[in-house]
């Protein structure tokens, strides 16, 4: 059985992480909800009825979960909602539980798992929810034309069977015993109709079809989606509906909220939750470790010096910047992970030191190596002011010379992944370290945008990722911490912020994976 014990909570934004201390089962058993989760007790029991408005950053491209991210600033309610879980964790003790899934299971280290469904679920066509249906899903995210953001884990497989119509076996390319975390993390939770995914992309858009808690009623483009409870969901959600908007200003997704007329807005925004905190409404943080750093593209100069990485690590001051971007209100990386991680080591991340930083400045300079790099920034305000704050600290050295580029996110989006930048802004929200590292720092990842390729960091990576007992992956993680510390691909500036703001009366916030919120149980005691 897998142990993964649960440690008293603390603080809502410390990281609690509880791993495993043996393989044998990965995921058993029924229901279960995560830990991040709103204080309903004074609101009483549950009711049902009600829709409720949510407002969040952005619309998707298309409502195949082939090319929806799971993460709470893309689109993991509407894929939540249309398509179920298979699995979720618990953010603070990272405990697995099936919810459309019976059980994942490895009794071979991780090289092989074996998925089992629950009985008698449909899609809301009527197609069967069965193994076949999972391995049809997983198929289309592992191959590379279809450029799934879910590549990254779905290319962990290298072949799927199903063994009867409820059991799916997964064989992996390495042995990976944390791989269910994997599954939570990406759109490998989400399995269509492949009924309707046969139909096309723009027929699907307009008529998705899932095995979710809701069903989509109306896509009105660049607005809104309008959603109603499926009545073939078990258990039932308890709202009737969700009108989820789109709102890409942050300032107005959370006057939306104070002003009544949204229950719920999902946010990034450090100085964004403040002012709602300040407001008297109530925010919701989930802990995590890592967090959004500066990209420094090591495969070409100045990057590919490690003393001009050094430098601009030494050179950039942190708190300074989070007074200016964020009002002061954003919680800072010291450590790659908070103290209360059982993966914490007591390794700093580079302080600011500007007589250091100098030095180095100085001696690229008269090596003929000025360190000239162009920071592409995105067109969200906070994007703009990091990249602005930073070009406006960096001007106070000599040897240095930074550019703003400023593209919307779609048009950078390619830059990033054909590494064509100096320095970008991206990050590594880190709960079980070995999504996030291996997919950040690993020499083999696609989404390793700093290119950094370290035979000792790499060796970390993969050893924390097969070791099957805590003591040994929390090793092989502090060698990966201060070989990252050392290297300095990155500059990291705050910490993640998944977050939601709650309007008065919204209750059952729960969130799974990267702040992901479920919306089967959210509830409402307005009308």
């Amino acid at each position: 059985m897998l142990n993964l014990p649960r440690r008293r909570p603390v603080a809502r934004r410390t990281m609690l992480a509880a791993l495993v201390t043996s393989m044998a089962l990965v995921v058993g058993g029924c229901g279960g909800s995560g830990a991040v989760r709103t204080d309903d007790a004074e609101a009483g029991d549950p009711v049902r009825g009600g829709t409720m408005r949510v407002v969040q950053g952005g619309e998707p491209r298309s409502l195949d979960p082939a090319t929806l991210v799971n993460a709470w600033v893309s689109n993991s309610l509407i894929g939540n909602a249309l398509y179920g879980t298979l699995l979720v964790n618990d953010p603070e003790t990272l405990e697995l539980t099936p919810v459309l899934a019976e059980s994942f299971e490895t009794s071979d280290g991780g090289a092989t798992f074996e998925l089992e469904l629950r009985e008698g679920i449909r899609f809301s066509d009527g197609t069967p929810y069965d193994a076949e249906a999972v391995r049809y899903n997983w198929e289309r995210m592992r191959d590379q034309n279809t450029g799934s953001p879910s590549l990254i884990q779905a290319s962990q497989i290298t072949a799927l069977e199903v063994t009867d119509p409820l059991t799916l076996r997964v064989i992996l390319a390495s042995p990976n015993p944390h791989y269910a975390q994997a599954v939570v993390w990406g759109g490998l939770n989400w399995i269509a109709s492949p009924t309707a995914l046969e139909a096309g992309r723009q027929a699907f858009d307009d008529h998705p079809v899932g095995a979710g808690p809701f069903t989509m009623t109306q896509w009105r483009r660049q607005d809104r989606i309008i959603l109603e409870r499926n009545p073939g969901y078990e258990p039932a959600p308890y709202l009737d509906g969700i009108e989820l908007v789109h709102n890409g200003d942050t300032n107005q997704r959370v006057n939306a909220v104070i002003s009544g007329q949204a229950g719920l807005a999902i946010e990034g925004s450090w100085a964004t939750l403040g002012r709602a905190e300040d407001a008297g409404l109530r925010t919701l943080v989930e802990p995590s470790g890592g967090g959004q750093f500066l990209a420094l593209n090591t495969r070409r100069a100045p990057f590919d010096d490690e003393r001009a990485r050094r430098a601009l690590a030494h050179a950039i001051d942190i708190d300074a910047l989070n007074e200016v971007v964020f009002a002061g209100r954003a919680e800072l990386p010291r450590t790659l992970f908070d103290e209360n991680s059982p993966f914490y080591a007591d390794i700093p991340i580079s302080t600011h030191d500007p007589d250091t930083a100098q030095q180095l400045f100085d001696e690229l300079a008269a090596e003929g190596k000025p360190v000239s790099f162009t920071f592409l920034a995105y067109t969200s305000v906070e994007n703009k002011a990091v990249a602005e704050a930073v070009q406006a600290q960096l001007s106070a050295f000599d040897g240095v010379d930074v550019q703003v580029e400023v593209l919307d996110f779609t048009a950078a989006l390619p830059r990033l992944h054909t590494y064509d930048f100096d320095v970008a802004i991206t990050s590594a929200t880190i709960l079980d370290p070995d999504t996030a590292l291996w997919s950040n720092f690993h020499g083999d990842s696609t989404g390793n945008f700093s290119g950094i390729n370290d035979p000792e960091l790499n060796a970390a990576i993969d050893e924390g990722r097969t070791a099957a007992e805590l003591e040994d992956r929390a090793g092989a993680y502090e060698t990966a911490q201060q070989r990252i510390v050392d290297l300095n691909p990155v500059v990291w500036y705050i910490r993640t912020a998944p977050a939601a703001v709650l309007g008065e009366g919204t209750q059952g916030v729960q969130m799974y994976g990267m702040g992901s919120i479920r919306p089967e149980l959210l509830w409402t005691t307005t009308r």
